[in-house]
C-alpha cells in the first residue's frame, strides 16, 4: 500500500492526474516522490506537498484535506484508492475500473465521464456527478457513483449508462440531456428534473416538481426496481425498506425533445 500524507495546504489548486493506482503501482519511492504536479502554473515535485510512505502497489491511501487537490484518480483502470478527508474537483474523471472512497466531502465533476468502477462519496458532492464536459456529447458511460450526502447542478448530465444514487437533496437539472442509465434520487431534487432528457430513468423517493413537458403515464411496480435495489444494498447504499411497499407514478418526456425517459416517483401505501 501506497500512502500520502498532505502536510501543506497548497495555497491555489494542485493539479494531480498523477496519483492513481496505474500511475503509482509500477514505481519506487523515489520516483513516486518526483512525480510532477502543477501548483497553478508553476511545475512542483509531489513529495513538495505529500510526504511519501509503502510500498508499491495498486491500492493508494491519502491523508489530509486534499479539497484543493485536482484530478485525483484520473483515467484509472484499476486498484483502489482511499481519501481521508475531502477531495478536490474532477475526482475519478475518465475513470474505467476500480474503485475510489471519499470520507469526507468532494467538489464538482465527480466521475465525469467514467466509463467503469466504482465511486463512493460519504459526504457531499458538488455539481456535475458523472456529468459530460462541456462541449462533449456524453457523460458517464458505465460504473457507479454513489454519494451519501447532497449534490449540486447538473447531476447526469447526458450520461448514457450506470448508475448514481444520492443519499440526500440534490440541485436543479438532475439528469439534464440525459441518454440512458439510472438516478436514484433518495431525497428528491429542486426543480427541472430531467430536463430535455432522451432516455433514462430517474427514481425519486421524494415528490418532483416536474416540468410540463412531462406526462403521467400510470402507477405501478416496477420489477426492475428490486434488482437496483439488491445491487445498491449490496454496496452498503442505504435504501430505505419501507419502497418494498407502495407503488412509483411513471411520467415520461421530455416531451419538448422529444425524448422517451421515464421519472418514477415512490408513493407510500
Amino acid at each position: 500500500m501506497i500512502t500520502l500524507t498532505l502536510k501543506q495546504q497548497p495555497v491555489v489548486p494542485l493539479e494531480a492526474e498523477n496519483l492513481s493506482p496505474d500511475v503509482l503501482a509500477p514505481l519506487n519511492r523515489d520516483a513516486i516522490r518526483a512525480l510532477p504536479v502543477h501548483h497553478g502554473k508553476h511545475p512542483c515535485r509531489l513529495d513538495e506537498f505529500f510526504d511519501v510512505d509503502g510500498e508499491a502497489s495498486d491500492e493508494l491511501h491519502i491523508r489530509g484535506d486534499t479539497a484543493k487537490v485536482k484530478w485525483i484518480g484520473r483515467n484509472m483502470t484499476r486498484g483502489k484508492i482511499a481519501i481521508q478527508g475531502d477531495a478536490g474537483m474532477h475526482l475519478g474523471a475518465y475513470m474505467k475500473g476500480g474503485v475510489i472512497e471519499v470520507q469526507g466531502n468532494a467538489s464538482d465533476w465527480v466521475g465525469a465521464e467514467m466509463s467503469g468502477g466504482l465511486i463512493r462519496i460519504a459526504g457531499n458532492a458538488g455539481g456535475q456527478v458523472g456529468a459530460a464536459y462541456r462541449g462533449s456529447m456524453a457523460g458517464m458511460k458505465e460504473g457507479t457513483i454513489l454519494i451519501g450526502g447532497s449534490a449540486g447542478l447538473e447531476v447526469g448530465m447526458r450520461m448514457k449508462r450506470g448508475t448514481i444514487a444520492i443519499a440526500g437533496p440534490v440541485r436543479d437539472f438532475a439528469g439534464l440531456q440525459m441518454k440512458g442509465g439510472t438516478i436514484f434520487l433518495l431525497q428528491g431534487a429542486e426543480i427541472r428534473t430531467g430536463a430535455w432528457m432522451i432516455r433514462g430513468t430517474i427514481v425519486s423517493l421524494k415528490p418532483l416538481h416536474l416540468l410540463p413537458t412531462f406526462q403521467y403515464a400510470c402507477t405501478y411496480q416496477p420489477t426492475f426496481l428490486r434488482l437496483y435495489t439488491r445491487y445498491l444494498r449490496s454496496l452498503d447504499f442505504p435504501i430505505p425498506d419501507a419502497i418494498q411497499g407502495g407503488a412509483y407514478r411513471r411520467f415520461t418526456g421530455d416531451a419538448s425533445v422529444p425524448g422517451k425517459g421515464e421519472v418514477l416517483v415512490w408513493q407510500p401505501t
